[in-house]
């Protein structure tokens, strides 16, 4: 009697064991089998743009590599955050993703006062995709010729000095903020809807100086009707090897580059996450990705999630800083 009831308790433990074992294996065995079935990929800005294009790009890349469908779903409104909550709300399971910028994750949350999500809680960076910057060009007929030039001329005309951007809350006026920040100055920021008016104003002599993405910029500098000072990155660009950085020429320290990477909802396994970051990691290297990051004037880093991770911190605590100097504020 004795040896059958030790029986079927060595036999019940072994279950027990085997069932707790299966368990703990259960969340890991999932994240190896991942992806499983079609990721779907939030971008939550509006079809067209930047972010979108670049958005597409990456998706379309990241089937090749996992051997499932990226689809990609647009959900503007709010600056980023009805798609960004959307994610952020999500199951944390690895299939569904948010392609996010810096204007929604590092920017956002000091710029609106009721976030519907916490990015740095409620959603986890999976890789960095890219990074972009802008040039701070003035019209040919501006007597400044370097960003020294350029604060002595806006100390002496202080209520003359104007600065355009495509809009309040963006990093071409963030970037404005921090110069004035940085340099000493008071150089009045002028919002347009959309970098286009804003540079129209700009050729015509209403405005002092802009901090335009290049791709925009660049035919105004080739052909002569605008300088460019100094890019905003902390590295020169390709396109204009002889003109330095911001920081290079002036303010050193001075950075405001426009980023993109992906995310996921808080929660979801390691193993995903990584295999996402490699494989992100793989195909923004391959020369035809290369070549359109290049007519984008954007630039990759390999980078890990902990890297990635500082960078958010980074630009998150800066730019709070920044938009609290300024009393900037969109609700």
């Amino acid at each position: 009697m004795r040896k059958n009831f030790l029986t079927t308790l060595r036999h019940a433990a072994t279950v027990s064991i085997m069932a707790v074992g299966s368990l703990a294996a259960g969340p890991a065995a999932a994240a190896e089998a991942w992806p499983a079935r079609p990721i779907r990929m939030i971008v939550p800005f509006a079809p067209g743009g930047a972010t979108d294009t670049l958005g597409r790009l990456v998706a379309h890349e990241l089937a090749g590599v996992l051997k499932q469908s990226v689809v990609v779903e647009n959900k503007p409104g709010a600056g980023g955050n009805i798609g960004s909550n959307l994610v952020a709300k999500a199951v944390p399971d690895g299939y569904t993703l948010l392609f996010g910028a810096a204007g929604n994750i590092s920017i956002n949350p000091s710029l609106f006062n009721n976030m519907p999500y916490d990015a740095e809680k409620d959603l986890v960076p999976a890789g960095l995709v890219s990074q972009s910057m802008n040039v701070l060009v003035v019209p040919a007929a501006l007597p400044v010729n370097s960003v020294t030039d350029l604060v002595e001329y806006a100390s002496q005309h202080p209520d003359a000095t104007n600065y355009g951007s495509s809009g309040n809350g963006g990093t071409t006026h963030l970037a404005g903020e921090l110069f004035n920040s940085m340099a000493g100055t008071h150089i009045t920021h002028v919002p347009y809807q959309g970098s286009g008016p804003a540079m129209i104003d700009l050729l015509a002599g209403r405005l002092q100086l802009m901090f335009d993405n290049l791709p925009s910029a660049m035919p105004h500098i080739q052909r002569g009707e605008l300088k460019a000072l100094g890019v905003t990155s902390d590295i020169r660009s390709p396109q204009l090897p002889d003109v330095p950085t911001i920081a290079q020429t002036g303010l050193p320290g001075f950075e405001a580059t426009t980023w993109f990477g992906v995310f996921a909802p808080a929660g979801t396994p390691d193993a995903v996450l990584e295999r996402l970051n490699g494989a992100i990691n793989q195909v923004m290297q391959t020369a035809p990705v290369q070549e359109k990051l290049d007519l984008m004037a954007a630039y990759f880093t390999p980078t890990t999630r902990a890297q990635f991770q500082a960078l958010i911190r980074s630009d998150t605590e800066k730019w709070a800083r920044v938009i609290k100097e300024a009393d900037i504020k969109l609700n």
